[in-house]
């Protein structure tokens, strides 16, 4: 089973990636919870939030 997770904005319609808004916001989300949220391990979410804050800053 594929669960897929989308959103479009008002303003500029179009589709907002969920790992984008997660692991590369600006203000980053502290990893211990990402990873308990979505049951990762604490090293894994760091490395993408690094691979994704760098994509899209």
């Amino acid at each position: 089973m594929r669960l897929l997770f989308f959103g479009l904005s008002g303003s500029n319609l179009g589709v907002i990636t969920i790992a984008n808004a997660v692991f590369g916001s600006i203000l980053a989300i502290d990893p211990g919870f990402l990873a308990k949220a979505f049951q990762l391990d604490k090293k894994v979410v760091e490395d993408l939030q690094k691979k994704f804050w760098m994509d899209s800053n």
